[in-house]
């Protein structure tokens, strides 16, 4: 199995990773002052994995918006897939309902990005 993540893919999936690996080896020397050298494959595996993540709660959230019996899945969505997976806890406080609204989830405005 790792060496088809490191040829491209699983599930018979080739081509280019679509999460930028140097942003991702950029993070992963953020996480702590002991990181300080990475493999070359390891940001291989960890793209493959944040593609992996992503395609599952982005179902989860379409299962929210399919039982809402609308066609366009919103944030709200997301919060819920969320909160009623047990393996998502860690972004419990990411998606917490503050009151009346949602202050979880940052607009695309709100969101800061290193360079």
């Amino acid at each position: 199995m790792y060496s088809g993540i490191l040829s491209g893919g699983i599930s018979g999936r080739t081509g280019p990773h679509s999460l930028p690996l140097a942003r991702i080896k950029k993070i992963m020397k953020r996480s702590g002052e002991d990181v300080k050298m990475i493999s070359g494959e390891a940001p291989i595996v960890f793209s493959k994995a944040c593609e992996l993540f992503i395609e599952e709660l982005t179902v989860r959230a379409w299962m929210v918006t399919l039982q809402g019996k609308r066609r366009t899945l919103h944030k709200e969505d997301v919060m819920a897939a969320v909160s009623a997976t047990d393996i998502f806890d860690f972004l419990v406080e990411l998606v917490s309902v503050s009151n009346d609204h949602a202050t979880a989830l940052p607009s695309s405005h709100d969101l800061v990005f290193e360079t």
